[in-house]
């Protein structure tokens, strides 16, 4: 089912948790919510679901408004990040639990439910768990089984609230390719939330970046790692190293700092902000320049620096160990930086949006083509 909200907004006394959202989900896309705590993504799931109500805007499923709709008359699968399954219940009773307590005009049949069940045990692999307890199975399979309970009721919308956050990374890392599996199969309209940038890329068809209550930018992957729309998707991307700059004829300029990967821009002269990553900051040994080594440390492939200049402070570098004139670069020894790639946004302007201007972001191969 296709999702639209529009102009949605929350608030809880006096934060403003949603600020004017505004979506589209199609039919059968599987969408991520990413953001960090706070951001007001989870809130905007549990409106989507009916257990929040939002103070204005509007949420449409096939054209339906559900803002007229209580939560049960809304036929959500929803899975939460603590499984919420029931103790006292087998798994193939907790998968029944859905289908077995629909009203009595809409309940299947006690065959039907059997069917059902064995179906999804099947399915989702689990059927060798049937006549186990919660407290019988890991958390992979706790989960598995909680996924097993939101599909048996055959949802118009699957919701998920940080589905993995309580697994360790190996096995978050096996039940998201499962997950993109579950998904093509059922071919289900999906939304789930995260903070993990690796899972939301790896799962979804499209990433929204929420930041604040307000969403900060939609795309995939590789637009958004490369091409933030904000400052804050820039940072909440990993670039973690911001350095004043200087806009000239559509140039960005800094002490010390080789900017010539990056391309002209077509902005106005004036200060500016460059948000790069340290693995995309090459430092060279150059006796003149200003930036010095101040500490220097190394894990076996890759070194880690810590330089800094006089008037713009810190900033880390990480290069490869051994990459060329590695060895010259030790504590105290003077460098310039060579920007491999970077995102600059005027200082005090919104940064441009996709529709218009892109930042400025290209690598030293696509700047020699």
């Amino acid at each position: 089912m296709s999702i639209s909200i529009s102009g949605l907004t929350k608030r809880f006394g006096q934060t403003d948790v949603l600020r004017g959202i505004d979506l589209g989900v199609e039919k059968g896309e599987l969408v991520a919510l990413l953001g960090p705590s706070g951001s007001g993504k989870t809130t905007l799931l549990k409106i989507i679901a009916g257990l929040e109500w939002p103070d204005a805007g509007q949420l449409l499923v096939d054209g339906a408004d559900w803002l007229q709709l209580a939560a049960q008359d809304r036929r959500i699968g929803f899975v939460f990040q603590h499984y919420a399954l029931f103790p006292h219940m087998s798994v193939r009773d907790n998968l029944a639990f859905g289908l077995a307590v629909r009203p009595r005009n809409e309940r299947p049949g006690k065959a039907v439910i059997t069917a059902k069940v064995d179906e999804l045990l099947h399915f989702l692999q689990i059927a060798h768990l049937a006549d186990r307890y919660p407290t019988q199975l890991s958390g992979g399979q706790r989960q598995r089984v909680a996924l097993g309970r939101a599909l048996a009721i055959e949802p118009n919308v699957l919701l998920l609230d940080e589905p993995f956050g309580a697994l360790d990374a190996a096995i978050r890392r096996d039940l998201r390719r499962w997950l993109r599996g579950v998904h093509e199969a059922t071919g289900s309209t999906t939304i789930f939330v995260t903070h993990d940038q690796e899972e939301a890329f790896e799962l979804a068809d499209r990433v929204v970046v929420m930041g604040e209550g307000k969403i900060e930018q939609i795309g995939h992957a590789d637009a958004i790692h490369d091409h933030p729309a904000t400052p804050f998707v820039a940072r909440f991307m990993g670039a973690t190293v911001e350095l004043p700059v200087t806009l000239l004829a559509g140039r960005a300029e800094g002490a010390g700092l080789d900017l010539a990967a990056l391309p002209r821009r077509a902005l106005g002269d004036g200060p500016a902000r460059l948000f790069t990553r340290p693995e995309d900051i090459v430092a060279l040994p150059d006796p003149k320049a200003p930036w010095r080594i101040v500490t220097r440390t190394s894990n076996g492939a890759n070194l880690r620096l810590v330089l800094r200049h006089p008037d713009l402070g810190e900033a880390e570098v990480d290069t490869p160990r051994r990459a060329t004139a590695a060895d010259a670069l030790v504590v105290d020894a003077p460098v310039r930086l060579r920007i491999a790639f970077g995102t600059i946004f005027p200082d005090g302007r919104k940064a441009a949006t996709a529709t218009t201007a892109q930042p400025a972001s290209i690598s030293i191969q696509e700047a020699r083509q």
